[in-house]
């Protein structure tokens, strides 16, 4: 099971919770009732934010924990979480080093842990809380879990639905690198198992070859639909389009060519958003 769906963390910490933008985060996080209970922060412990106590080195007891470490810190971060047992880490750098994010990847599922990003906006699980910077005033409580690979378009997605009146298990940024803590269709099996989800939305892009991964994994949902979309199908050949894993270097890595794989293995094909929230009104 994904251990922040199974059970939302209860005793959450923040690495470097003390620059601008984490510190807006973590008051984020807080008025949508996230439990933080400490900041972790080399050299600023003792400190106090806003009644959180800041401390040098991680708690014992942690269940989950949100990455603000700059990229080159990130790796040792996240594998001192996963040796401590924290099973949900959240690590939200972008440009972490390709082989620093593989060896961060491998200790994570080594302990047992779910990761998400590098390079993500988080997760939300409406009613219950967010991890990273997902707001819940964007969604509201339901059946389907949405999956996406863009930070932006995990939030547009999420208003649209809310907006359309069909609520979200959990909005699940799972990150825009190339590499990533856990892929889309390792999702799929926990998902299926999840009698809170009803249908799985997944919100591709343009590049590598995680949607085929996706595809042949599709009979792991045991008949709960997934919705599919893949961004980018008009992108200029060649051209980066907003990030690291968006860039088709091959026709098996444009979107045509993923949406083609995802509705032959027999997800609904969504091309636009309304024709996503369409699908999804009627499950």
């Amino acid at each position: 099971m994904i251990p922040f769906l199974a059970s939302f963390p209860r005793h959450v910490i923040v690495f470097n919770p003390l620059g601008r933008y984490a510190r807006a985060q973590v008051a984020a996080m807080r008025q949508a009732g996230t439990p933080i209970i400490a900041g972790v922060q080399l050299g600023r412990g003792g400190e106090d934010m806003d009644g959180i106590p800041v401390l040098d080195a991680p708690p014992d007891g942690a269940d989950a924990a949100v990455l603000y470490t700059p990229p080159e810190g990130t790796a040792d971060a996240i594998a001192r979480c996963a040796a401590l047992g924290i099973r949900s880490i959240i690590a939200c750098a972008e440009y972490v080093p390709v082989h620093d994010a593989m060896r961060a990847a491998k200790a994570a599922r080594a302990a047992g842990a779910w990761l998400v990003g590098p390079n993500t906006l988080g997760l939300c699980v409406p009613g219950q809380g967010m991890l990273g910077n997902i707001a819940p005033a964007f969604c509201m409580p339901g059946a389907v879990t949405v999956l996406t690979r863009s930070g932006t378009l995990a939030l547009t997605i999420a208003r649209m639905l809310t907006a359309a009146g069909i609520g979200q298990r959990a909005v699940i940024n799972l990150g825009g690198d190339a590499l990533i803590g856990r892929n889309p269709h390792e999702y799929l099996a926990p998902l299926a198992d999840d009698a809170a989800t009803r249908a799985v939305l997944y919100v591709g892009e343009l590049g590598g070859d995680k949607e085929y991964a996706l595809a042949e994994a599709m009979p792991a949902l045991r008949g709960k639909p997934l919705v599919a979309m893949v961004m980018g199908r008009h992108a200029p050949e060649g051209r980066r389009m907003g990030h690291a894993g968006a860039l088709a270097g091959a026709l098996r890595e444009t979107a045509e060519a993923k949406l083609t794989a995802l509705h032959a293995a027999g997800a609904l094909v969504a091309r636009t958003p309304d024709e996503a929230i369409e699908y999804l009104g009627g499950t």
